[in-house]
Parts: C-alpha cells; sequence; structure tokens
C-alpha cells in the first residue's frame, strides 16, 4: 500500500457512539492507545488526523501565509502584546 492510498473498511458505532479503528491504520499513521486525535467534520465526512499530522498541516500553512512577511512570529506577537500591556 502506498503511503497515500485510500483504504475502506467497515466499523460499527456502539451504544455509547464509540468507534473502533482498525490496527493497521492506527498503526499507519502512529496512532497508540490512549493517544489524542483531531477530528475533523467536513460537510459530509469525518477525517482523523493524529495530533503530529495536525500540527505539522498548521505549520506548513503558517509558512506559506506568512512567508517574507516581517514581524509575524509569535515572538513578534507577544513583544506587541506585552507593549500593548506596559511591559516594555
Amino acid at each position: 500500500m502506498s503511503e497515500h492510498a485510500k483504504r475502506s473498511t467497515w466499523a460499527q458505532i456502539s451504544a455509547t457512539g464509540r468507534i473502533s479503528l482498525p490496527a493497521e491504520f492506527r498503526k499507519a499513521i502512529g496512532l497508540e492507545r490512549g493517544g489524542k486525535v483531531l477530528v475533523e467534520l467536513d460537510g459530509n465526512d469525518i477525517r482523523i488526523r493524529s495530533v503530529h499530522e495536525a500540527v505539522a498541516r498548521a505549520q506548513a500553512l503558517s509558512r506559506r501565509l506568512f512567508a517574507g512577511k516581517p514581524n509575524v512570529s509569535v515572538d513578534d506577537f507577544l513583544a506587541h502584546r506585552r507593549e500593548d500591556w506596559g511591559e516594555e
């Protein structure tokens, strides 16, 4: 199976609303028992992403949005807030 190949399987929703993910799927994206995930609802689609994947996507998006723009780092933001609060 290639890294981005689509796979499907049937799953059942329990009476308490829980769904079990197949071990093959969990292993494919690095999920561990008790780990946290991001669950997204996009129209009629539900996506489950590992925290690592969600953070990587957010970082990539911010790099694209702020590339080449001055004063857009977290440090810059915090420095401006400190100025607003009279801490500098």
